[in-house]
């Protein structure tokens, strides 16, 4: 990692913090219809800010590590970095811990994606997870409507596991979730590889 473990190419990492910014932020990512239902399993419907402020809470209180990530602008670098997007690490239990296992999700702001940021993040967490977490695998899961984010997973270096067949009803029809994941000498082989390049 870099000097600074929260700062990546383009991005700044930062905590997902209790204010009404945040909370404004936080609303624009779930009433984006589109990346809802790219990455949520729950019925698309609309959401109000209770939900959001309950995901909010989920963040910051069930997951292994949950971070926003912030752009910053290469011409001025003393601006304030601009959010763009949520990435998280939800580990199993603590009964389970021992397995050293995490999953990984990320959201987008819809003006910010096709970009590279959710590789970007994605990278990012995955050598937090192996190197500051410890963990031995990582897994990311896509919906079969979703083709790109499984054409993306698989060109960060995850394995596609398996699939579970007609797990998700949208928009009138039945879908697979694809299931993906990187072990910890997968992703390190993939460092030494990107060094050389």
């Amino acid at each position: 990692m870099t000097a600074n473990i929260f700062r990546s190419q383009r991005l700044v990492y930062r905590a997902v913090e209790d204010s009404p910014e945040e909370e404004a932020f936080l609303h624009r990512i779930t009433t984006d219809i589109e990346g809802f239902a790219n990455s949520n399993v729950g019925l698309s419907k609309p959401q109000n800010k209770e939900s959001t402020k309950g995901w909010r809470k989920y963040l910051t209180e069930k997951t292994l590590i949950s971070a926003i990530f912030c752009v910053t602008s290469l011409t001025d670098p003393e601006s304030t970095p601009e959010p763009i997007g949520v990435v998280t690490l939800t580990g199993t239990s603590p009964h389970n811990a021992h397995h050293r296992n995490a999953n990984i999700s990320v959201d987008v702001l819809p003006s910010h994606q096709r970009k590279g940021y959710g590789s970007e993040a994605i990278q990012w967490v995955l050598q937090w997870g192996f190197q500051m977490a410890g963990l031995h695998r990582i897994g990311i899961e896509s919906f079969e409507y979703n083709e790109g984010a499984g054409r993306l997973y698989e060109r960060l270096g995850f394995t596609l596991e398996g699939r579970k067949r007609d797990y998700l009803w949208f928009n009138g029809e039945w879908h697979d979730m694809l299931g993906f994941s990187m072990l910890e000498d997968e992703w390190r082989e993939l460092q030494k590889v990107q060094k050389t390049d």
